[in-house]
């Protein structure tokens, strides 16, 4: 088991290596055989734990786990979340704070990667999850083995391992782990699948066989977006942040292809953690053919004889701002020289009279009233892509996720 880890993560995995341990039987499984690995040679760990402060016992888990890593000689931190508003998703509330918690945390004690416990069950209760929502390829797809949050990269080594066969191992070893008594409350969906995934074990439906499905479907997947890359290379181009695209040759692609396609642009120009919904976008696409400009996931869609453009939608960032040298709107970095009280915010309407020489760049009104700017109060410094420069310079930055260049230039 602890050879098919170090397979999973793989030579290249950074160090030290970061460990998310919660006190259960998988995460603790995971770092006990990591800490193996480690003693043999692996790479030196970094553990850490998040209390959400939502029972009272988990901060009690948590001291027991830093007892653990000081046994193993292991450097532990402690997390705490104090965010939740009693209001809303709890479990997605917390799993977005866990997560955003310990990519800073990563971040800060220059841990590179953090390994998560998500075993072969969870892949399988995550099937039936989404099978339960009537989900298509990508949702019934396996979970991914990485993937980047924050600049950190979240690595699942133990999807091929069931949870018996970590607890197994830890009973073997006479390590403890605590149960959370909510993985036993059937008003959380998690709970309600894994006691379907019980009642499916005797017709040979378990966490393996539904972990097989999730790979040939993600097999299935990688073909499919092979292809749209290909297409991408083919139909569409990058100017300065904008998306456009060949309209013949779009109609002449699959559908499907199609599709994929401009939800991987709207995915890289609006930053949005999740697509636009199926519906919406098939209207979007029709409008598309008919020649129809369009609004949809804080983009617009225009038309012109040949081209689509895809834009940032600019009442989608109004009112975002960020200073100087940050990131802005997730894809733009603005440099120039100090300035008292210069921020980054859109060009807008008001900011668009202001640039004299904007007829000279290449991108419509439309993409520049979405456009970064530097402002001093209510004066506009700064529109580099408006053609006003004044000493300053913009750069578009790789948004985290969803590289559509990349795709482009692949």
């Amino acid at each position: 088991m602890r050879q098919q880890v170090a397979g999973a993560l793989g030579s290249d995995v950074g160090e030290p290596l970061g460990v998310a341990v919660s006190g259960g039987s998988d995460s603790v499984g995971l770092l006990t055989l990591l800490n193996e690995w480690r003693l043999d040679g692996g790479p030196e760990l970094r553990a850490v734990t998040v209390d959400h402060g939502l029972r009272p016992e988990a901060a009690k888990e948590a001291r027991a786990v830093a007892r653990l890593c000081d046994g193993w000689h292991i450097p532990h931190t402690t997390l705490e979340w104090q965010g939740w508003s009693g209001t809303g998703n709890l479990p997605d509330a917390a799993r977005r704070a866990r997560y955003g918690m310990m990519a800073a945390w990563a971040t800060k004690a220059g841990v590179p990667s953090i390994a998560v416990a998500h075993t072969a069950d969870d892949q399988a209760e995550t099937f039936l999850m989404r099978l339960a929502r009537s989900s298509g390829l990508d949702g019934l797809s396996a979970m991914a083995p990485r993937w980047q949050q924050g600049g950190v990269t979240f690595l699942r080594p133990v999807l091929g391992v069931t949870r018996d066969e970590l607890r197994s191992l830890l009973r073997a070893r006479g390590v403890g782990w605590f149960d959370d008594p909510t993985n036993a409350d059937p008003a959380y969906e998690r709970v309600r699948a894994r006691q379907v995934l019980q009642a499916l074990a005797p017709l040979g439906i378990e966490a393996e066989t539904l972990g097989d499905v999730a790979r040939n479907l993600a097999d299935a997947r990688r073909y499919i977006e092979a292809q749209v890359a290909l297409a991408a290379q083919d139909v569409a181009r990058i100017e300065a942040g904008d998306v456009l695209i060949d309209r013949s040759k779009l109609s002449e692609l699959d559908p499907e292809i199609a599709r994929r396609l401009l939800q991987q642009a709207i995915l890289w120009i609006s930053g949005a953690e999740y697509p636009p919904r199926g519906p919406a976008l098939k209207r979007v696409m029709r409008g598309i053919d008919a020649g129809d400009s369009a609004t949809l996931h804080g983009c617009r869609f225009l038309i012109r004889a040949e081209t689509l453009r895809i834009t940032r939608e600019a009442q989608a960032v109004a009112g975002l701002t960020a200073r100087p040298g940050e990131v802005w709107d997730g894809r733009w970095r603005l440099s120039g020289p100090a300035m008292e009280g210069a921020i980054v915010a859109a060009l807008g309407e008001n900011g668009l009279k202001h640039c004299p020489d904007r007829q000279n760049s290449a991108l419509p009104a439309a993409s520049l009233r979405a456009s970064p700017a530097v402002w001093q109060g209510q004066t506009l410094v700064s529109a580099p892509l408006a053609e006003l420069e004044n000493g300053w310079s913009v750069e578009l930055v790789r948004r985290e996720n969803h590289d559509f260049a990349a795709l482009i230039s692949h």
